[in-house]
């Protein structure tokens, strides 16, 4: 009895550490631009929006997901999930997207940036600061440079440790939602040969204004997706991107739903916008980063 008492336990240790995924730390110490921020990193359920959150990012990492070895292609695609800047919708902008990548052989980096400092609930402060404009904008223009540096440096650690992660160097792209959306379309400008992503979806992406330049004639092929009902009115955004990617004769497709609302990310909702991670999927193996 007593033996079976203490395998009983080792068994739970064992099958928790084999769920848990490797944490990737950005920066040794503190992040560049925030040295003085000395809040505590929350992550909580948000009964606003039903699903978990975390806010008060201060120090940037990234979460591996990484695929069966029967199934890895090489592929890598860095996760950034949206939150208006003030927290990062975790699971269905973030872990659920790389479970479901996982499975196509890609290994998945769930990006934490660094976000807004709020204090109490962080959801609520966004819809605040959406009906309060000159300040959130006034925020957000302070907070996105270090939240773009962070992607940045993101996609540079994932090809700077290829081997390693067991990915390729030249199959290193970058999916985001929202605010998560500006950091996938923002690493499309303004790259060197470290950072630069070889594929970019923006969904539902807001683009600031500094952000409405022409894209490098190497600038990486785009895959976006949005609702037409979006609260947010974002469409414009993505029509913005796909323009600017057609007109430059640079691989981009949209996929413009009817319904779906802003945030649908992996939630089911039976409409058409479920399917937009098929059509990705899609757009991926058409390129040839699903080939093994």
């Amino acid at each position: 009895m007593k033996q079976k008492l203490l395998i009983a336990p080792l068994l739970f240790i064992l099958f928790h550490a084999s769920l848990g995924q490797k944490v990737i730390q950005l920066y040794s110490g503190a992040a560049p631009g925030s040295e003085n921020w000395s809040w505590s990193e929350k992550e909580d359920s948000s009964a606003m929006i039903r699903t978990r959150v975390v806010w008060n990012i201060v120090h940037p990492s990234m979460t591996v997901y990484r695929p069966d070895a029967a199934v890895a292609n090489g592929t890598a695609v860095i996760i950034c999930p949206g939150g208006g800047f003030r927290f990062l919708s975790i699971n269905s902008e973030g872990n659920e997207v790389a479970q479901w990548l996982v499975k196509k052989g890609v290994t998945c980096f769930v990006l934490k940036y660094r976000t807004v400092h709020v204090e109490g609930d962080a959801v609520q402060a966004m819809f605040s600061g959406i009906n309060n404009p000159k300040t959130f904008d006034e925020e957000n223009a302070v907070l996105i440079p270090l939240a773009v540096a962070d992607t940045r440096r993101a996609i540079a650690y994932v090809r700077g440790h290829a081997g390693e992660l067991g990915v390729k160097k030249n199959k290193i792209g970058i999916v985001g939602f929202s605010a998560g959306g500006t950091m996938a379309e923002s690493s499309a400008f303004d790259y060197d040969s470290a950072s630069r992503p070889d594929f970019v979806a923006p969904i539902y992406a807001y683009v600031p204004p500094a952000q409405h330049t022409d894209p490098a004639k190497d600038a990486p092929p785009m895959f976006l997706a949005v609702a037409s009902d979006d609260q947010l009115h974002l469409v414009p955004n993505s029509l913005l991107l796909y323009n600017k990617w057609e007109e430059a004769n640079i691989p981009v497709e949209l996929h413009a739903y009817a319904r779906g609302g802003h945030g649908f990310g992996m939630r089911v909702q039976h409409l058409t916008s479920d399917t937009w991670i098929d059509r990705f999927s899609d757009w991926l193996n058409q390129l040839g980063f699903l080939k093994k």
